[in-house]
């Protein structure tokens, strides 16, 4: 495998240091790189420099996964494809993720779940109408930002509402450092600002609750009904269109990475994310008398001040004390899972120990 980038490659989002790195995998010579677009029940669909396959896991593969799940084939992940004489494929290796979106498992275990990988830019998706909920978007923020890619927030559905660019500025306050794009897959209004996200090949990951309108925004982008597109319920809520993560390669250039509504969007480790969303908060935090202020009743309390005088919302550190338990809570679960594995691993050593080395009689 060479690390020259063909522009196949290239427009799938491929980067120079992830070809050389796929060209360093052991047996490259006989490897073919690949893009993973989606992935069902233990088989990858890839894009290579010669079209779409479908390839089942090495055994070293399964063994990284069997020692961290977050290792298991993800979509937007590059991997290293084996074609055997009976025409199997295999993925024999993933190369290192340059980002990587990650949330706790639905069920609150302390575990992550990987849904896209090598993200450039991650769009918040949120309908303008029903209104949009300001402490869920400052959620998604977190994990966008905890991710490494660059979070955006475009609203959508600017033609069912008359007061958009109001309700973009509300949205904005609770966004710092992030964008907030307006616009209508039905008109059109905005969609070049969110088509300009796709520069260079870069790779857009679209989330969003069910309805918020992410399947219709890729089939503008794309000019061409790529997607199913289901109305919302008459209660407001959506109805889920996408069912899987899957990488799409648009017409007009970049790669799309949609995924379904999430329901839920638990944070495993947000520290640089959650600081990254509440940037004002925790620059107040940072100004307290004391390093372990819980902002309640101590003296000195920046916070608290803020609080009293206006200047911080109450919604706004509200969500942020929330968010801060939470991710708290998963980093607690975190280390006594870890404790808990390494106990039983000890366990494990101590009998295969015991059971090969008897003392004699």
């Amino acid at each position: 495998m060479s690390a020259e980038i063909s522009p196949t490659l290239q427009a799938l989002g491929l980067d120079v240091s992830t070809a050389e790195y796929l060209s360093e995998v052991p047996g490259s010579d006989e490897l073919v790189p690949g893009r993973v677009v989606r992935v069902d029940k233990g088989l990858s669909s890839v894009l290579t420099e010669d079209g779409p396959v479908r390839a089942s896991w090495s055994g070293g593969v399964l063994a990284a996964i069997a020692a961290d799940p977050q290792a298991t084939p993800c979509t937007g992940d590059w991997v290293a494809l084996r074609q055997w004489p009976d025409d199997r494929i295999t993925v024999d290796a993933v190369a290192p993720r340059r980002t990587a979106i990650v949330r706790a498992e639905v069920g609150g275990t302390s575990k992550g779940q990987v849904l896209a990988a090598n993200v450039d830019v991650i769009a918040i998706v949120v309908g303008l109408h029903p209104e949009p909920n300001i402490s869920r978007i400052e959620r998604f923020l977190a994990l966008a930002w905890e991710s490494g890619a660059r979070p955006v927030v475009v609203l959508t559905k600017a033609d069912l509402v008359v007061d958009a660019s109001s309700i973009a500025e509300d949205v904005a306050t609770a966004a710092p450092g992030a964008d907030v794009l307006v616009c209508s897959a039905t008109t059109g209004e905005g969609l070049e600002e969110v088509r300009s996200l796709l520069d260079d090949n870069a790779t857009l990951a679209l989330l969003g609750v069910s309805g918020a309108g992410k399947s219709s925004l890729v089939n503008a982008l794309a000019g061409v009904e790529l997607l199913n597109v289901q109305a919302i319920r008459e209660d407001g809520k959506g109805r889920h269109t996408s069912v899987r993560r899957e990488l799409i390669q648009l017409p007009s250039g970049g790669v799309v990475i949609d995924t379904p509504g999430l329901r839920g969007i638990g944070l495993q480790e947000a520290g640089e994310g959650l600081a990254a969303a509440f940037p004002d908060v925790t620059a107040l935090a940072e100004q307290c008398r004391f390093k372990d202020c819980v902002h309640v009743t101590e003296p000195g309390c920046a916070v608290r001040e803020a609080l009293d005088d206006g200047t911080l919302p109450v919604r706004r550190y509200e969500s942020w004390a929330k968010l801060q338990r939470e991710a708290a809570y998963m980093a607690r679960r975190a280390d006594s899972r870890l404790q808990a594995e390494a106990r039983k691993a000890w366990v494990r050593q101590t009998k295969d120990y015991r059971r090969d080395f008897k003392p004699r009689q």
